[in-house]
């Protein structure tokens, strides 16, 4: 039998494929040399943990920056294909990149890269293009590390309470009293653990409700949006539930006098290994929601299925 290639893949034919254009390896360096160092200093930051705890907060850019890479690659010929449509606003959009850069403001250099590859977007191929590049775009976005999750601990305080109180009603529960007073927890020994802002799972939170964007979009599951809704909300129950165990255990390391097993949780690979099993948690949610939501037939052809299964 002789290979063919996969229908699925029209452009896994090298011969088949488009030379890039001068310009676009032109633009394609420019970024390079000025955003390379910024994107490096985000990348070992997430990796080696070298970077300001809320930038951590965007560690989930490691997965969302080479993927809105790959997206963008793979509609090249759809790009290439598209008329030139010069769009006056994205030259502002530019020149509004460019103040931004040249600012020094860590926040708006970080936000410029944003800035630059929308405004590049709609000035070269207009809306068509802009619209082509949406969820690349918007995978950018959620991975520019900023402030932003400074100005959001300042607003968890419920939640610190309540997370707290479940913290005291799952160690009662297995014996282990404690006392809960607003967001502190009273161990009988006289040791005291304090759900702190950055306790509250937000950077949880936000690197599932990220991953779980990528699987909608790659799976095509965003085109229902009941499916859509129910995955993101199950994500958020799921992550709340899963920040109050990792918390629970943590209390009863502290409250045991288990340092050691402490500082790997909180501090060392525990926690990334944690995490990497809730993002495996996320995709089995995926699964189920693909295996087991039911797909309404479409009235018009009862013969054939809704795709979109909304």
């Amino acid at each position: 039998m002789t290979s063919q290639s996969s229908p699925s893949h029209p452009n896994s034919d090298l011969s088949q494929r488009p030379n890039l254009a001068i310009g676009t390896w032109a633009i394609i360096g420019g970024l390079a040399l000025l955003y390379g160092p910024l994107l490096y200093h985000w990348v070992h930051g997430w990796v080696f943990k070298s970077i300001s705890i809320e930038h951590e907060y965007y560690s989930h850019g490691v997965l969302g920056l080479p993927l809105a890479g790959y997206y963008v690659w793979q509609q090249r010929d759809r790009w290439n294909s598209l008329p030139d449509r010069k769009n006056f606003i994205g030259a502002a959009i530019l020149g509004f990149a460019a103040v931004m850069y040249l600012s020094g403001l860590a926040d708006l250099v970080s936000l410029s890269l944003f800035a630059l590859l929308l405004g590049m977007a709609l000035w070269l191929k207009g809306l068509p293009g802009l619209k082509q590049q949406t969820f690349p775009l918007l995978l950018v976005l959620l991975a520019v590390p900023t402030d932003l999750p400074y100005l959001a601990t300042t607003q968890v305080l419920p939640l610190q309470q309540v997370i707290a109180s479940f913290i005291g009603v799952i160690l009662n529960l297995f014996g282990d009293p404690v006392t809960v007073n607003n967001i502190y927890v009273y161990f009988t020994d006289g040791a005291i653990i304090e759900v702190a802002p950055y306790c509250a799972g937000l950077k949880l939170l936000f690197t599932n409700l990220y991953v779980g964007l990528m699987l909608l979009y790659w799976t095509g599951l965003w085109k229902s949006r009941s499916r859509s809704l129910s995955f993101m909300g199950a994500i958020m129950v799921f992550s709340f539930l899963a920040n109050v165990m990792r918390n629970t255990v943590l209390s009863f390391f502290h409250g045991g006098g288990n340092a050691n097993a402490f500082v790997w949780l909180h501090e060392g690979w525990g926690g990334d290994l944690f995490s990497l099993v809730m993002l495996g948690g996320v995709f089995w949610m995926l699964t189920c929601i693909e295996d087991h939501w039911p797909i309404e037939s479409n009235p018009g052809n009862s013969g054939s299925l809704n795709p979109s299964g909304s």
